[in-house]
């Protein structure tokens, strides 16, 4: 089996710096090939990759700005192997990564996996909090920290693999972003291939994002999810809805309490105590536990709000995705 990793990158030099040297680090003896493909950035990483040229097999593609999906598929067009592990290029690789999925293939091969992330002690605290939020059991980013079903798992496009085969017949990732990669997944499930979670294929990933990008990337995640409901219905699930029923409950628990009905407030209160003591406890930090219930909440009402605003568009109102979130969606030139 010949790896093929996938990178995109779009004005990220270093974070391509940081990714290649823990890829220098890597336990994993046989030959694999690293494919960077530059998304039409104007601050580009070519000189990066020139650098670890003589100790990485390595190769740099540079193409119009197409996004991250279209990128991954130019890359695997490209690429030489006949499985494809892909990676955003905020993620740092553990040393033990390629040589535990390749251990995981080797036991149970599956034509597409996706694994969890983690936090290093060297990310910021506003990082780690962010982390803790996208993976915690507590939240609905739990999924992403490895709590939803080993089988019938949808991989996140920051840490997945998929076969050449499946790529192929799948032609791989369609042009909306975010929500390329739970498409993708369902779409290989209706071609007859499988999903796996491989819980200790985790990645170091770094989300160099602020609070207000934070926002926007959960608020567009929630916008996402309605339209993947409208086209592959047989997937809805409840939890989907949660983070705007949070939102709501909290609302309606605010008024109550106006009234002295307040049991319902301190059920919301509770769960952010919860939060608190969770991510501290974890973190052996009260700053990274307080910084997780902001995190927490920015996750639950970016999400909440944009799911609410795409439900009305897509499903009630009946109107096409791309005329109604344009933001969502790449054009892909021919």
């Amino acid at each position: 089996m010949y790896f093929s990793i996938v990178i995109p990158v779009y004005n990220r030099p270093d974070e391509v710096r940081e990714l290649l040297e823990s890829l220098l680090e890597t336990d994993y003896n046989d030959q694999y090939e690293i494919v960077i493909v530059e998304d039409g950035s104007t601050i580009n990483c070519k000189e990066v990759v020139e650098l670890f040229s003589e100790k990485l097999n390595i190769s740099y593609y540079y193409k119009d700005n197409s996004g991250p999906g279209d990128s991954r598929n130019f890359g695997m067009k490209k690429a030489k192997g006949d499985y494809f592990l892909i990676f955003d290029s905020d993620c740092i690789i553990p040393k033990h990564y390629l040589s535990e999925v390749k251990k995981e293939l080797s036991t149970l091969y599956v034509d597409c996996f996706g694994g969890p992330d983690n936090a290093l002690d060297s990310f910021s605290d506003i990082q780690k909090a962010i982390n803790f939020a996208m993976t915690s059991f507590l939240t609905t980013g739990g999924i992403r920290g490895g709590s939803e079903k080993i089988n019938k798992f949808q991989p996140r496009s920051f840490n997945m693999g998929i076969s050449k085969v499946a790529f192929e017949k799948s032609n791989g990732f369609g042009n909306i972003h975010p929500g390329e990669d739970p498409d993708l997944s369902i779409r290989l499930w209706n071609l007859g291939f499988e999903t796996r979670l491989f819980p200790n294929a985790f990645v170091y990933h770094k989300r160099r994002i602020d609070w207000d990008k934070f926002s926007i990337q959960v608020n567009k995640f929630g916008k996402a999810r309605p339209i993947l409901n409208s086209w592959y219905p047989k997937y809805n699930k409840l939890t989907y809805f949660f983070p705007s029923v949070f939102i709501i409950g909290l609302l309606l628990s605010i008024t109550l309490f106006l009234f002295s009905f307040k049991w319902p407030l301190f059920l919301y209160g509770f769960y952010f105590v919860l939060i608190f003591l969770t991510a501290t406890l974890q973190s052996n930090s009260l700053k990274i536990g307080l910084l997780s219930i902001i995190a927490v909440w920015k996750q639950f009402y970016g999400y909440g709000i944009g799911f609410i605003k795409s439900y009305i568009q897509i499903i009630l109102l009946k109107k096409k995705p791309q005329e109604a979130f344009p933001e969502l969606f790449f054009t892909i030139k021919s």
